[in-house]
């Protein structure tokens, strides 16, 4: 029987009988493929983790190791590998549960036509095949929408540094912000993925400011009720700009409701207590910190001191006061990492 196969799929066939692995050698190659046999299970195992197989013809009585015992070993380090399981009888093939538990993908009995042994292999080679199409195509998919991600990273980075760039005594205000945040974060020691949100919250926080006149923006007297509405505004229209991708769907919650206040006199949504997102919260203790500790037109940087008396003086009303007693530890007890920090915005 003839098929007609690829030449490029490598097979390796595990059995202590020398005679069985000559008689498959001759029919496999002379199918098209690369053979490859093997007496030892134990160097089996070792020649599947140096080299790549696509499939493996496995017996199951064997010694020093019964075939599960091989597939037992190879599932440490591969589960992609095809495998088939030869038996000499029925009555000596493995229970039923081995061979779903170890994903092994078939099995038949030992004969002398292995035209059986042959259809199971192509089927396994078809099923590969498959399998190695799925693979690139998500490989190329993850590759595509990485750069449409980075695209549009790249795009807002852009707005984001727009804004930084149109006050001077504001300039680096969301990087500092970002990384306080992380500093934060680390010493609540949240989980990872909250960490990366509230690093890339802190960078985009403000990026609703894109949508705030100039007039408004860099205004240096108080600002009138209509203006400061229009300040307000800037968390929502972050918002709204990053909602356009999924890629930000996790900082979302930071770019609008950063503003929000403990006892429910913030903004936009006038949000208290644990209503308030729980990054967002972080965010604002971290915004409204470089706020204070940065130089601004109608005043110098507030001293630490002062700092950290306004932050206790608003626990419980402007600020979450468990974060606060937080954020006030590392003030008191790791000050150098904030000094750290603005050193690097100056």
């Amino acid at each position: 029987m003839q098929s007609q196969v690829d030449s490029g799929y490598k097979i390796i066939a595990v059995d202590d009988e020398p005679g069985i692995l000559d008689s498959l050698s001759v029919f496999f190659k002379r199918s098209g493929y690369e053979f490859t046999p093997v007496t030892d299970p134990m160097q089996a195992i070792e020649l599947v983790k140096k080299e790549h197989f696509d499939l493996m013809i496995l017996d199951f009585i064997m010694t020093p190791l019964h075939g599960d015992e091989v597939v037992e070993e190879i599932r440490k380090f591969n589960k992609d590998l095809y495998i088939i399981l030869l038996t000499g009888h029925k009555d000596l093939a493995p229970p039923l549960e081995t061979i779903k538990r170890l994903d092994i993908q078939g099995y038949c009995e030992k004969s002398d036509k292995p035209d059986q042994l042959l259809l199971l292999v192509e089927s396994g080679v078809k099923s590969i095949s498959q399998m190695n199409l799925i693979k690139q195509i998500n490989m190329e998919l993850k590759e595509t929408y990485e750069k449409l991600e980075n695209a549009y990273m790249e795009s807002i980075e852009t707005l984001r540094l727009a804004v930084d760039a149109k006050d001077i005594y504001t300039r680096g205000h969301s990087d500092r912000v970002s990384e306080y945040c992380v500093l934060i974060g680390k010493k609540l020691g949240l989980p990872e993925e909250d960490i990366k949100a509230l690093k890339i919250g802190g960078l985009f926080h403000d990026i609703g400011k894109i949508g705030v006149p100039d007039s408004v923006l860099l205004k240096e007297e108080k600002l009138t009720d209509e203006e400061y509405s229009q300040i307000k505004n800037h968390p929502s229209i972050g918002a709204h700009i990053l909602s356009t991708a999924t890629i930000f769907a996790d900082i979302l919650p930071i770019v609008k409701h950063h503003h929000e206040k403990y006892d429910g006199t913030g903004y936009p949504s006038k949000l208290s207590g644990e209503s308030i997102p729980y990054l967002a919260r972080i965010a604002a203790l971290a915004d409204t910190f470089d706020a204070m500790s940065s130089k601004r037109p109608y005043r110098d940087a507030l001293s630490i001191e002062v700092i950290k008396e306004e932050i206790k003086k608003n626990k419980g009303t402007q600020f979450d006061p468990k974060l606060a007693d937080v954020f006030l530890d590392i003030l008191e007890n790791d000050y150098n990492e904030i000094v750290r920090i603005q050193s690097r915005y100056v």
